[in-house]
C-alpha cells in the first residue's frame, strides 16, 4: 500500500509536474474545496508545472472558464487537457478516422453544438437514423441509464460505433451524492456487443497528449492527483506517472466507515474491485500541508 499523507509539501522532491483531476479533487461541481487555493499557490512558488486532466467531454476552454469561476488561477496552469479535447484535436488531425456524422448524447444541446465547432468534415445528425456514429460526451445530473435503452438498442441493430468523450462511470456532487456519468452508458453499449472508441482516462491518448503539452517531462517526475483508483491511478500507472489517491472524492463515502477494517484494506479493496493498481500515495484531501487537514 502507498504511503498515506497530509499534503503536498511532503513529497515535493519527488515530482516536477503535478497534474490534476477537477471533479472531487479540486471542487464538487458548487464548492472549491477548502485548502485548494493554497496548494496550488504553493505548488506555483515550488516551481512546479501545474497541470489539469479532465475527464470532461467538453474542450478545454469552457473546464477553464469553469475553474476561473471558481477563484482558481488558470493562468498558473501550463495545460488544461479534458478528453473532449483530445478527442477533438484527433478528429481535426486525421488520427481517428472514418466518423461524419455524430448523433450527440450531452447534458444539454449547446454543449454539444459548442465542441463540434471548428470541426472540419464533421457534423452533428438530428437524428440516430442519420448519423454514422454516437458521440457520449455528457448526461444530464438526473440522467437513467433505462432511459437511452431505446438509442442502444437502435444502435446496435444498425452497428454503429460509439465515441465516449467521458469514460467516467459515476461523478460526485454536493453532499456526498453520485450521479450516473456517460461511461456507465458506454459501458452498457460494449457489454451489448457495441464498438466503442474510448477517450479519457485511464486510456493512453490522454496521458500521452498532456505529457506532450507539458514538453514530455521525465514520466515518473509526473503526479498525477485523482479520486477515481479505476481512471486516474490506473492511468497514470500505465502511464509511468506517480500516483496520489485522493479519499474524499468518488470512494468518500466508500471510505467513511472504518469498521469492516482499516484504510489499508478498504483501499486495496477497491483496487481489487476496479481491476486498479494500488497507488503510490493517498490523502484524505488536496492540500499542501496538515494544518488545515480535517480530521
Amino acid at each position: 500500500m502507498g504511503k498515506h499523507i497530509t499534503g503536498l509539501q511532503e513529497i515535493e522532491d519527488h515530482f516536477d509536474a503535478v497534474v490534476l483531476d477537477q471533479w472531487g479533487v479540486l471542487h464538487d461541481g458548487d464548492v472549491l474545496y477548502p485548502g485548494v487555493l493554497e496548494a496550488l499557490a504553493r505548488l506555483t512558488d515550488a516551481g512546479k508545472t501545474i497541470a489539469l486532466l479532465s475527464n470532461s467531454g467538453k474542450r478545454a476552454a469552457p473546464n477553464r472558464d469553469r475553474l476561473a469561476g471558481f477563484g482558481i488561477p488558470v493562468e498558473t496552469m501550463e495545460c488544461i487537457m479534458t478528453s473532449g479535447e483530445a478527442l477533438w484535436h484527433d478528429l481535426a488531425n486525421g488520427v481517428v478516422r472514418g466518423f461524419g456524422r455524430l448523433f450527440p448524447v450531452a447534458a444539454t444541446p449547446e454543449d454539444a453544438i459548442a465542441w463540434a465547432e471548428g470541426l472540419d468534415g464533421i457534423a452533428l445528425a438530428d437524428t440516430l437514423s442519420t448519423a454514422d456514429a454516437i458521440l457520449i460526451m455528457g448526461l444530464p445530473d438526473d440522467a437513467e441509464l433505462s432511459s437511452y435503452q431505446g438509442i442502444v438498442d437502435e444502435a446496435l441493430a444498425r452497428r454503429l460505433p460509439v465515441l465516449c468523450a467521458n469514460p467516467d462511470r459515476a461523478s460526485p456532487r454536493p453532499g456526498g451524492k453520485l450521479v450516473v456519468a456517460p461511461g456507465s452508458l458506454a459501458a452498457r453499449y460494449e457489454a451489448a456487443g457495441g464498438r466503442v472508441v474510448w477517450y479519457g482516462k485511464p486510456h493512453a491518448r490522454v496521458f500521452e497528449a498532456t505529457a506532450e503539452a507539458l514538453g514530455n517531462p521525465k514520466q515518473d517526475r509526473i503526479l498525477m492527483v485523482g479520486d477515481s483508483l479505476q481512471h486516474d491511478v490506473a492511468g497514470a500507472s500505465a502511464a509511468g506517472w506517480r500516483t496520489l489517491f485522493v479519499r474524499e472524492g468518488l470512494h468518500a463515502q466508500s471510505l467513511a466507515d472504518k469498521r469492516g477494517g482499516d484504510l489499508d484494506a478498504q483501499i486495496e479493496k477497491l483496487a481489487s474491485e476496479d481491476g486498479a493498481p494500488l497507488p503510490d500515495y493517498t490523502i484524505k484531501m488536496l492540500q499542501w500541508g496538515d494544518h488545515d487537514a480535517r480530521s
